[in-house]
């Protein structure tokens, strides 16, 4: 079986990669299917079952999307890639911005983190300048977006509402900027399938969302109830555990070897899993449960950021320790 993979091309592994990810989420749809038959049958007014298969076909749309544009990225190639996520981070940067009031001092400020820190956030990727994309937003934006407020003569709410754009602008474009800027990354014979690295990061941050929302499930004393009761120590140690194991496993897909592919696994799972109770935490604070629900959104809105927050939050933190390890 070794020896078999070794002969494949780097285009041929991924691709195998993808056939294997697809069906195993057309196997998980069958059992959805048939956990939602089973739930039909319960008809009769009896106690809901435990497992809600409705969260789980929630899940898996949301997996069945990811898988896709991440397939559809690696088959366009790298520049169509960079395209691709430039427009997630658009719409998610929007939702964001669509719940968080704003005012006519803003203006400017807004276009400015639409038309021009975000294109130029993904050029500086586009064309492997890591060490000024690394500090663009962080430094110059960051400095930038106050002045062009100011300029708008609005002081009402003044470092408010400049700290809402510039906490949107810090996860949805300069996190998710860190997803296409993987795939960018040169590792001494691992030239060619850099996909590999996506992959690794995206099924180590799901599978530790997956296994602790499931664990917190049978357990009590969430550690902020406010915020969300899914987030317990134990349930989130298991998150941890299972996604290290995960990571450690998928070592041969990935540049590392099984300890280097634990830590990092590890340090994507905790910065994943840590930045979706902040945007959670952020939800609360909007009075939303959801960044767009679907089918009644006043916002326009869709919950593209739902699907996607742990992942801006574990890209950047992923993306770098990857660099700093291994002097890149």
């Amino acid at each position: 079986m070794t020896s078999f993979l070794r002969s494949l091309t780097p285009d041929q592994q991924v691709s195998l990669v993808f056939v294997l990810l697809f069906g195993l989420l057309l196997l998980a749809s069958g059992v959805s299917v048939l956990l939602s038959m089973r739930e039909r049958r319960r008809a009769d007014g009896a106690e809901p079952s435990p497992a809600r298969p409705h969260e789980y076909q929630a899940l898996l749309r949301n997996s069945w999307i990811m898988a896709l544009v991440f397939w559809v990225a690696w088959a366009a190639g790298d520049g169509f890639a960079i395209v691709l996520f430039g427009f997630v981070s658009f719409f998610i940067l929007r939702e964001f911005i669509s719940l968080s009031p704003t005012r006519r001092g803003d203006h400017r400020s807004l276009v400015m983190a639409f038309f021009i820190v975000l294109p130029l956030q993904y050029a500086l990727v586009w064309n492997r300048e890591f060490n000024l994309f690394t500090v663009f937003v962080p430094v110059y934006v960051f400095l930038a977006i106050p002045v062009v407020s100011a300029l708008g003569n609005d002081p009402q709410r003044f470092l408010e509402r400049n700290a809402k754009l510039q906490w949107g602008i810090m996860v949805c474009v300069y996190g998710m900027s860190h997803v296409p800027a993987l795939l960018l990354l040169q590792f001494p014979r691992f030239a060619g399938k850099m996909a590999f690295l996506v992959l690794f990061l995206v099924l180590v941050v799901q599978t530790c969302m997956l296994v602790q929302h499931l664990v917190a499930r049978r357990l009590d004393k969430p550690v902020a109830p406010a915020i969300s009761e899914s987030f317990q120590w134990r349930s989130w140690g298991a998150g941890l555990l299972v996604g290290g194991l995960l990571g450690a496993a998928l070592a041969g897909l990935t540049p590392f070897k099984p300890l280097p592919a634990l830590a990092m696994a590890l340090i994507a799972c905790a910065a994943g899993s840590l930045g979706h109770l902040v945007m959670k935490a952020i939800k609360r604070d909007r009075g939303v449960t959801h960044w767009g629900s679907a089918g009644r959104s006043v916002t326009g809105a869709s919950g593209m950021l739902d699907r996607v927050d742990a992942l801006c939050f574990a890209a950047p933190v992923f993306f770098h320790s990857v660099r700093w390890n291994f002097n890149l």
